[in-house]
């Protein structure tokens, strides 16, 4: 890199030239245009990797609300939702890692603005007897040169106070190029933000929904344990009477066992989901105790549970609520502006500086106009030989540009994936819940007739509690489809990039 610097007489005219050139620069590098993908033009059309499943379903064209969790109408979820977004470590992590990208887009900003220093100093200088400033002393001194070197050599002060001003012309967009990608930061940082948020917010309600499964079941199974010892005690006091062997006996008692084993299981499956909803808001092992204990609960038959609409907006809209897509977009764009930054440092560079001042070897006289001192001119760098770095760096942006494209259309295929196999899902546990549901019927219709042959005599009471213990059984297999129904239909919005400023979706009934 060659530096010049040109006479202040020329200055004038040079920079009369250079504002004739500016105003026909233009950024060098490629423009950034937006990547588009093909999207189907309903959901009833899409592509589907089960095409049995995909009928079964009509997704609204409608918008979930921007706090989507509220069309559930859980208020301990909506206070869970809360806390998470004040407390969440992880929501604080990319919250700080968005005023990061702002602070960045500020110092590429700052680029394109004069640079202006104060200084001031006061130094004690002594010169050297010996340098080359004396050697045109000795030369033209005469007799009078050693004295004269003494002179010069003997310490004195030096007082300096001023301003240095510096500013580069952006005759290739360098700095444009920089603020660009400096923009596009921004975005994807924002974009991660809004992800985290996604994240949070369906990963806390998936484990809501999940421990709250778990809490009914832990209920259905304790009755199952107080209808197996009951039935344990009847076949033991059948055997003491002769009326029957040991072996039902025996074989009810390891039943009664595994109920008893499988609550164990059960609680501390739940302590686990207890942890980590305190994890995702911010509260330590024990602090949610309370407000996530179990409510009292009717072990009859439920009604089919009513869920939120699908809700999912227009597949058009897809890529564009995406968090996902929209920073690997934002990343695209960095990458691509960061080219024209590489192209512009293969041009040469003109700055203007100027530094104005006073200089006096003594305080009395520092503030006099002849201490006076200034200098002003353009600076020019002309890159000539660096073995091709420049060049190498060129295309080490091009091929980050590269590879932020394929990411982006990785982040596009992700996100059609999880939309498609979040709606088989909740398409296949539909149709499970139904069958699931005419199994609870029928197990409770046949523990009735059990119940009332035995209140007739035609039946003894063994019999009436094996039918209850079937039903039970049921019960707890559906209880397990409806908590998965909703886990289900949280995969789904978060699949397609949560909610926005949109009314509540209408409801709809999986008893169809």
């Amino acid at each position: 890199m060659i530096h010049l610097r040109f006479r202040s007489s020329c200055f004038h005219r040079l920079a009369l030239g250079l504002a004739v050139v500016l105003s026909g620069c233009a950024s060098v590098g490629p423009d950034f245009t937006a990547p588009q993908a093909d999207a189907p033009a309903d959901w009833r059309s899409r592509p589907s990797s089960a095409p049995e499943l995909s009928g079964t379903l009509s997704p609204d064209a409608a918008m979930l609300p921007q706090a989507w969790w509220t069309v559930f109408g859980d208020a301990t979820l909506d206070a869970l939702q809360q806390r998470a977004l004040k407390a969440s470590p992880d929501l604080a992590t990319a919250t700080l890692r968005f005023a990061q990208s702002r602070l960045q887009r500020r110092m590429a900003a700052s680029q394109a603005a004069p640079q202006v220093d104060l200084n001031a100093q006061r130094t004690r200088q002594r010169q050297s007897e010996t340098s080359a400033e004396t050697r045109l002393v000795n030369a033209i001194g005469g007799a009078s040169a050693p004295q004269l070197v003494d002179l010069l050599s003997d310490p004195f002060d030096l007082y300096q106070a001023g301003f240095d001003m510096s500013w580069e012309l952006d005759l290739w967009g360098r700095v444009r190029r920089s603020i660009e990608a400096a923009d596009a930061g921004v975005r994807e940082a924002g974009e991660q933000l809004r992800d985290a948020r996604l994240v949070l917010s369906s990963e806390l309600a998936r484990a809501y929904f999940e421990l709250r499964q778990l809490q009914r079941r832990q209920a259905l199974l304790a009755r199952d344990v107080a209808i197996g010892q009951e039935a344990f005690a009847l076949q033991q006091a059948q055997a003491a009477n002769g009326l029957a062997s040991q072996d039902p006996s025996l074989a009810q008692a390891q039943d009664v066992a595994r109920l008893q084993a499988a609550q164990a299981e059960l609680r501390a499956g739940q302590a686990a989901l207890v942890n980590q909803i305190g994890l995702l808001t911010g509260d330590a092992p024990g602090q949610l105790n309370s407000l996530l204990a179990p409510a009292a609960q009717d072990l009859g038959s439920e009604p089919a549970p009513r869920l939120p609409g699908l809700a999912l907006g227009e597949p058009q809209e897809l890529l564009r609520r995406r968090p996902d897509v929209r920073a690997a977009e934002a990343r695209l764009h960095a990458a691509t502006a960061r080219i024209g930054v590489a192209v512009a440092d293969l041009y040469p560079r003109i700055a203007f500086g100027a530094s104005a001042g006073y200089q006096s070897i003594e305080a009395g006289t520092f503030g006099d106009w002849a201490s006076r001192t200034w200098q002003i001119g353009p600076v020019l760098s002309l890159p000539l030989f660096d073995r091709g770095r420049r060049k190498a760096n060129v295309e080490l942006r091009r091929k980050d540009q590269q590879l932020a494209a394929v990411a982006w259309r990785q982040a596009v295929l992700k996100a059609w994936q999880e939309v498609d196999d979040a709606l088989n899902d909740h398409a296949a546990e539909r149709q499970r819940n139904r069958r699931l549901r005419e199994r609870e019927t029928a197990s409770r219709e046949q523990w009735t007739f059990a119940r009332a042959r035995a209140a007739n005599g035609l039946d003894n009471e063994l019999s009436a509690l094996r039918a209850e213990l079937a039903w039970r059984q049921a019960q707890a297999d559906l209880a397990e489809s409806d908590g998965h129904l909703l886990t289900s239909l949280v995969k789904v919005y978060k699949a397609v990039g949560g909610g926005a400023n949109a009314p509540s979706a209408g409801e709809s009934s999986i008893a169809d």
